[in-house]
């Protein structure tokens, strides 16, 4: 490909780039990494140009491209174990209780993320009548009430004893909390969680990385997915998570 073709493409993913990531519209994410792609492009274009006159830039482009390619290959390594994970079908698995992770709320509203889920559990919990549920999340910001309740809300139903099953967790600020306060309501409630089996239904692209913190707390897990309504959030989480697992992987103990 010419180099003004090249420059012409980068230019491309620094407009289109910069118009998502400033839009409030559900995949900044994807804005970011079309600007993330254009500096890597345009970096290789110009040590390649600089390259042609010096023999330390010409290693420095090679090593330049050995990097990415290694980075390339571990994220493309992490999202196809983040899909697999997001593709399976637990529903027969018998387990001691469920735990529901939360989502965002927009004032009292749940967003489409909380919605696939609370959908999802739904469906589940029609399987699996009588185990106890955490409903688990806090209020952030722009929440007029917690995603906990939110999720109650959607849930609660005519039947007083389904609804007597339900634990509001509504402390949690991240997935790491999720766990660990859900984990203290369930052994509350009697539960050996040494030994038992949760289910925990969160959206698909979150499972591998939400199976990975609750190893950490020493839970066994299976997972149930929910799928998002439109290809596009789901094209744009799932290209963040795998960024997401790697800073849960190093950073997140």
């Amino acid at each position: 490909m010419k180099k003004k073709t090249q420059y012409r493409f980068i230019a491309i993913l620094i407009f289109l780039g910069l118009i998502i990531a400033i839009t409030p519209n559900g995949i900044r994410f994807t804005g970011f990494l079309f600007l993330g792609v254009a500096a890597l492009w345009l970096t290789g274009l110009l040590l390649r140009r600089w390259g042609e006159t010096s023999r330390a830039a010409r290693w420095l482009y090679r090593i330049f491209l050995a990097g990415t390619a290694a980075v390339l290959t571990l994220l493309i390594a992490i999202e196809t174990a983040v899909v697999f994970r997001g593709e399976a079908d637990n529903s027969a698995i018998p387990v001691d209780a469920v735990i529901v992770l939360g989502a965002g709320v927009n004032g009292e509203t749940p967003s489409a993320a909380l919605r696939s889920r609370i959908d999802a559990a739904a469906a589940y919990l029609e399987q699996h009548p009588g185990v106890p549920v955490v409903l688990s999340g806090g209020q952030g910001s722009g929440e007029r009430i917690s995603e906990a309740e939110a999720m109650r809300r959607a849930l609660w139903t005519e039947d007083g004893a389904a609804n007597a099953r339900y634990l509001l967790e509504d402390r949690s600020t991240s997935t790491a909390e999720n766990f660990k306060f859900s984990k203290a309501l369930l052994e509350e409630q009697g539960l050996d969680t040494d030994t038992a089996v949760i289910a925990v239904v969160t959206n698909d692209f979150h499972c591998f990385r939400s199976h990975m913190i609750a190893r950490r707390q020493g839970l066994h897990i299976v997972d149930v997915p929910a799928e998002l309504p439109w290809w596009w959030l789901t094209a744009n989480y799932y290209a963040r998570e795998a960024f997401a697992v790697v800073k849960t992987a190093i950073f997140d103990r």
